[in-house]
This record gives C-alpha cells, sequence and structure tokens, in this order.
C-alpha cells in the first residue's frame, strides 16, 4: 500500500457514489468508506466496490470495550476490506483485541485487512488538545505516544498528519505505515482541517498513503483532479 492515494467517498447514499465513479471509467481505486456512508448503506457498499476492483480503507474508527472490539473486528474481517482502523486511544488492549478480531474473521487463503490506529485528528489543533483533552504535551509528542502504543500491540501503522510522519518513521521505523488525512493542493479549501498538506510535501516527509476527500468528490472534473493529485504525488502522468 506503499504511495497510495486514498479517495474519501464523502457521499451519503450509494448513487451518489456509483454516479461519481462514472467519471473513472475502468480505473482501480483506493476507496476510503467511512461513516457517513457506511451507516447508511451497510456491508452491501463494500461488497458492490469490492466487486468492481477496488480496494478498500473501511474507516470507522473503533473505540470500545477490547471484547467489542475484537467481536466487531471479526464480522469486518469478512468482507474483505484492505484495510481499517480503531482509535489509539482505546489502549494497547484494546487494539489487539481488534488485530484477534481480524485474525479470526479473516477466511482461509485471504490476506488480513491491515488495521492502523487513529493517533489526533487532522481537525484537531494543539491548543483544542491541551483544551479539550487535558493533553499537556505537545501534539506531535501526543501523536507518537499513541504510534507507540500501537505498534507495541502490533497494529500495521497509524492514521497521523503529514507533519509528524517523518517522526514517527524515525521512531518506529519505514515499514510502520503513516496514512496521511488532509491532504489539499495550494490552491484548494482547507474547509475543517488544521493540519493540512499538499500532496508534495507529505511525498518529501515520506507519508505511506495520503486521503484526499473533497478536493476530489466536490470537483466539477473529479478525473481530471484525482490525475493531479496522482502525477504530484506519485510523480506518474497517465
Amino acid at each position: 500500500m506503499d504511495k497510495s492515494l486514498i479517495i474519501a467517498l464523502d457521499f451519503a447514499e450509494k448513487n451518489e457514489v456509483f454516479q461519481f465513479l462514472e467519471a473513472f471509467g475502468e480505473e482501480k481505486l483506493f476507496l476510503k468508506i467511512g461513516m457517513e456512508l457506511f451507516y447508511q448503506e451497510g456491508p452491501s457498499i463494500v461488497h458492490e466496490l469490492k466487486n468492481q476492483g477496488h480496494d478498500i480503507f473501511l474507516d470507522l474508527k473503533l473505540h470500545d470495550i477490547p471484547n467489542t472490539v475484537k467481536s466487531a473486528m471479526k464480522g469486518l474481517a469478512r468482507l474483505g476490506c484492505d484495510l481499517v482502523n480503531v482509535q489509539a486511544a482505546g489502549g494497547k488492549e484494546m487494539m489487539e483485541a481488534a488485530l484477534e478480531g481480524l485474525d479470526a474473521g479473516t477466511q482461509s487463503g485471504q490476506v488480513r485487512p491491515a488495521c492502523i490506529a487513529v493517533t489526533q485528528l487532522t481537525s484537531t489543533s494543539e491548543e483544542q488538545m491541551k483544551k479539550e483533552q487535558l493533553i499537556h504535551v505537545s501534539l506531535e509528542e501526543s501523536v507518537l505516544h499513541y504510534a507507540t502504543l500501537a505498534k507495541r500491540a502490533k497494529l500495521d501503522g497509524v492514521v497521523c498528519s503529514t507533519y509528524e510522519a517523518k517522526p514517527i518513521s524515525q521512531l518506529l521505523g519505514q515499514s510502520f505505515l503513516t496514512v496521511a488525512p488532509g491532504i489539499r493542493l495550494q490552491t484548494d479549501d482547507v474547509q475543517d482541517q488544521k493540519r493540512v498538506a499538499t500532496p508534495e510535501f507529505a511525498k518529501s516527509e515520506g507519508v505511506s498513503a495520503i486521503v484526499v476527500g473533497r478536493s476530489i468528490t466536490q470537483s466539477k472534473n473529479p478525473l481530471e483532479k484525482y490525475l493531479l493529485f496522482k502525477q504530484t504525488w506519485e510523480g506518474v502522468s497517465q
């Protein structure tokens, strides 16, 4: 999954999704299904998109007691997703339970979905973290702490902003995934994100994969915008 460009499907229902995907023809994509879409459409949307040949990041950010997360992940593994996630704040035991569930639910002969932990949301500022979460270290220290916890739980990586990717890789190794949302072109509106970055900067910081949502999904020409991101991120053109 190194150097993947993941498109966040910021839609409420599958009709909007498939209308959006028409612009891409036979292009095989890495698509993120978040809470809004999954809670409306359920597991069927995963099956339909997988049947079209797309890779799927199911972004549900599970956070509950370990046994509940284990049971939920066992079910999610059966969907054939490529990537799932949990909240690192749930703790090491919960993250370990998530992996146990994924292992138990993955069908024989299939690859277990990669599992990553959300550290601090890219919509969270350091001031907000300190005031509302009562975490008094720096934002980077908090992210590194959560990433280290995820590594100890044997997760595959974390969700973080581009700005923490290099310190995480230096501390925990290049093979530990860093998936960065909040990616925008210089000309794009940052909207509700706080810690945003361009794909060029993400590439220079060694980010494993970037997540791009509204900059592509709300574009008048989503395929053109996708290819522009792809070219600047991967250094290729079509």
